[in-house]
């Protein structure tokens, strides 16, 4: 059964292109050059309000034990390097780890479990 770990950052409209470059050239490849047995996906979300910007990160795992090879034993705790600390306003210092129950697309790909 997939997991998805789940987070929320935040940041200022004048630093949320700043976030989102930081996130594509330097976090998402970081993570993808580890080659983590069982890393699937990460996606991100976007929503602008009026004072602020929210990002939601979900990466998909094969499993909870791919998740801990990932960040270690302390598995929920979050992982915002520096250079993403920088121009948050804040984050959820923990993760949510969410077990993917069926996922579902038009063309009937179902998930691979």
């Amino acid at each position: 059964m997939a997991i998805k770990r789940v987070w929320h950052g935040w940041t200022t409209p004048q630093n949320a292109d700043t976030y989102w470059k930081v996130l594509r050239d330097s976090v998402i490849p970081g993570i993808e050059k580890r080659k983590i047995p069982g890393y699937r996906s990460f996606e991100v979300l976007r929503l602008d309000h009026d004072a602020e910007v929210e990002f939601v990160t979900q990466i998909t795992f094969d499993s909870l034990e791919s998740v801990i090879r990932f960040q270690g034993e302390d598995y929920a705790r979050a992982y915002v390097p520096e250079e993403a600390q920088t121009v948050l306003s804040r984050w959820d210092p923990v993760c949510r780890h969410y077990s993917v129950l069926d996922l579902r697309s038009p063309r009937g790909d179902a998930p691979s479990s």
